[in-house]
């Protein structure tokens, strides 16, 4: 048995926010219909560094989003594909759409509608904003919302800034927002046979993750300092240079700062009274930092991170992406899983990162060409081979 066995969802999602939401559901073992409209299918099919995949629509912005779906095309503007869609939504567990608002009501497929249809209905809708409020309406890309939420402006350092992150983290954490979000809902309704309406608003979602700088800030009344590498909570606590490169030192505890002292060979920086405990070595860290990095810079990377992990120093080497995922650690953990696609060969994707011990999540099919399910799928719920051909011919599909 899976995690998620018996569970149908519908994920009318596109390109980041929405498709990594319903990607965990996948891993996890429901079966997760993506519908997409009939001409070009989810925008990301036509997103990433390969053209010739891009011109396939299998874009690698898409291959990283959609393992173990299945994909049906349906025009939902026309009676007939809305009259599918309300069939299909009749029997399954959740819908995700992360259309603008109002867009599912303009259609007629809102989630009151379709609630009537099927009480136990979750409906999860992933939006910018949110569905109400005086910025609903307003367009929204991952980096919009970096910048309105003050992310990118506590990124940087003094001279370089505002900075965004180096991938959509607004669009990604909005996902795994919907992705727990629906879980409790699921959770809920096995305890009172109630589905509900779920609003996600990326701007919401991504606040929270700022949560220390924000308390800072609403409590204790101090503006985020632009640190850059450097750990605001603790000195020495950031990137440091070795004789090959950098490192990242997170000293954070009295007693890690001292073993670091003594591995270094400078543990009258213990007494010093510009260092003795926490609060003073980040009033005077730049200083310290200067110190540090004139010993570190005697030894190699690997050799300095060996030796602070052996002391119980947190400590560890700057990767290169291409290192990172490449890393023993990575491998053991089985974070990638193989599968074959026709026309590309094989493909390492994510596996479900949580590690279940009764019911793991695994990557079994390759992400669908464009409709690739939807005779299938249109035959379960009881359309005949004649129905199904004249839809194409209508371009309901």
């Amino acid at each position: 048995m899976k995690l998620l066995d018996g569970i149908r969802i519908l994920d009318l999602t596109n390109v980041l926010s929405g498709p990594f939401a319903t990607l965990h559901f996948a891993l996890a073992g429901a079966d997760v219909i993506k519908i997409e409209n009939p001409e070009n299918g989810d925008l990301a099919r036509n997103l990433g560094c390969v053209p010739e995949y891009n011109q396939k629509l299998m874009g690698t912005s898409f291959l990283a989003q959609n393992a173990n779906k299945k994909s049906i095309t349906l025009n939902l503007k026309s009676t007939e594909g809305k009259t599918i869609f309300k069939k299909l939504a009749a029997d399954s567990d959740i819908v995700v759409e992360n259309f603008r608002p109002d867009v599912m009501n303009r259609l007629g497929l809102s989630y009151d509608i379709l609630s009537e249809i099927n009480p136990r209905l979750i409906y999860c809708a992933i939006s910018g904003f949110g569905q109400s409020g005086p910025d609903s309406s307003r367009p929204a890309y991952d980096q919009i919302i970096q910048g309105l939420s003050g992310e990118m402006a506590i990124n940087g350092d003094e001279n370089f800034h505002p900075l965004r992150a180096g991938f959509p983290l607004c669009d990604t954490v909005g996902g795994l927002n919907a992705a727990f979000a629906v879980m409790a809902a699921l959770f809920y309704r096995e305890r009172t046979g109630e589905g509900q309406f779920i609003d996600v608003a990326l701007l919401d979602s991504i606040m929270p993750l700022m949560g220390w700088v924000v308390a800072n800030l609403m409590i204790g009344h101090q503006q985020p300092i632009l640190m850059g590498n450097d750990n605001f909570t603790a000195s020495p606590s950031g990137v440091f240079k070795t004789k090959n490169g950098f490192m990242n030192i997170s000293a954070n505890k009295q007693e890690q700062w001292e073993n670091l002292a003594d591995l270094l060979g400078l543990s009258e920086l213990k007494s010093d009274p510009r260092f003795k405990n926490n609060e003073v070595r980040k009033k005077n860290r730049k200083e310290l930092k200067s110190i540090l990095n004139e010993r570190l810079a005697e030894k190699d990377t690997a050799e300095w991170v060996e030796q602070f992990n052996e002391h119980d120093i947190p400590a560890g080497a700057i990767l290169t992406l291409d290192q990172a995922i490449k890393q023993e650690q990575v491998k053991f953990r089985n974070t990638f899983g193989k599968v074959t696609l026709d026309g590309i060969g094989d493909l390492e994707l994510f596996n479900l990162t949580a590690k279940f011990s009764k019911t793991p999540g695994l990557v079994e099919t390759a992400p669908p060409t464009l409709g690739q399910h939807t005779n299938e799928i249109l035959k379960q719920i009881g359309y005949t081979t004649g129905q199904i051909q004249k839809f194409r011919e209508m371009k309901v599909i």
